[in-house]
């Protein structure tokens, strides 16, 4: 069996140690400490609430990249779960449902790349996401790919190998407006550098 690392990282010694016991025993997980050099699969963050300590151990995670998160949470609201999400979690459970084979089942899932959501809140964050397109996204022409028309023509013709002043006449945009459209998508999408960006966008058949 492919065992899946896990790292805890909780507030408190008291809720460590009992998401520690629930996961110590199972074969599915290998548990890591801080001090070990490579990042684990996934972090388990715990926390009473999402604020904003919470929200920005989350951001760090996504920043680095190379660790999925899974959110387990005293308290759990609607609004909760949009931020979570927004912060990059891709699990999340309640404190009182995160029994050890859900906690097991989240975590696996997280490895994998799919994502973890109490039943009775997911209709609410799809009520959420349709909202957010209808009244941010769609009005200024981005769908939910997170590019907008002249953001997905100018990463296709950087992938035939266009330059920046190539780009600017053939779209009759100024370099400075190609620059800018390049940088907005990098920074937009937390993408390293324009080879980065058109691979997201063949990655989403965008291009």
């Amino acid at each position: 069996m492919n065992r899946t690392s896990v790292r805890i990282d909780a507030r408190d010694p008291i809720s460590e140690a009992g998401i520690v016991s629930q996961l110590r025993p199972r074969p599915e997980v290998r548990l890591v400490s801080t001090e070990e050099p490579d990042d684990p699969d996934v972090a388990v963050v715990v926390a009473d609430a999402v604020d904003e300590e919470t929200l920005t151990t989350l951001r760090s995670l996504k920043r680095q990249g190379r660790s999925r998160a899974v959110l387990i949470a005293t308290q759990l609201g609607d609004g909760d779960l949009v931020r979570a999400v927004e912060a990059g979690v891709v699990g999340l459970i309640r404190r009182a449902e995160a029994r050890p084979d859900r906690l097991v089942a989240a975590i696996r899932a997280a490895a994998a790349g799919e994502g973890t959501v109490p039943p009775d809140l997911l209709g609410k964050l799809l009520d959420e996401v349709g909202r957010l397109q209808r009244t941010v996204l769609g009005p200024r022409g981005i769908p939910f790919s997170g590019l907008a028309a002249r953001e997905v023509e100018v990463l296709r013709l950087v992938a035939e190998g266009w330059g920046t002043a190539q780009i600017a006449r053939k779209l009759s945009y100024s370099e400075r407006t190609v620059k800018n459209v390049l940088h907005d998508v990098t920074t937009r999408l937390q993408l390293r550098n324009r080879s980065h960006a058109v691979a997201y966008a063949m990655r989403e058949g965008l291009i």
